[in-house]
């Protein structure tokens, strides 16, 4: 990962977080479920090496070199927003986030 000041401000929100439902459910479970959805999105979304996954699936096999220019240069960001991807991250985080909201509300 290039930035890791990324990494650094969602693990402080997730252990804010953390905090503030461990203060409201005064359950250790309930918290430690947080910090597991938590860690699960971070290491979804923010960990992955998207140079290595934006190429075609023929050459996942390859290493990814840091001098491999197939693209147009520096001013490419992080992470290519393809429609199908944001489906399933919405369906897939938007699942997760249901259920964990249901299990901290229930008593």
């Amino acid at each position: 990962m290039g930035n890791d000041a990324v990494l650094r401000i969602c693990l402080i929100w997730l252990a804010a977080i953390m905090v503030l439902t461990g203060m409201y459910t005064q359950s250790l479970k309930k918290t430690a479920a947080t910090y597991l959805f938590g860690m699960l999105a971070i290491g979804g979304v923010v960990l992955p090496d998207w140079n290595f996954f934006d190429r075609p699936l023929s050459h996942w096999c390859t290493l990814v070199s840091a001098g491999n220019d197939d693209d147009d240069g520096p001013t490419q960001s992080r992470m290519k927003l393809y429609p199908v991807r944001i489906v399933i991250y919405t369906a897939v985080y938007g699942f997760g986030f249901r259920e964990w909201l249901n299990y901290i509300r229930t008593s």
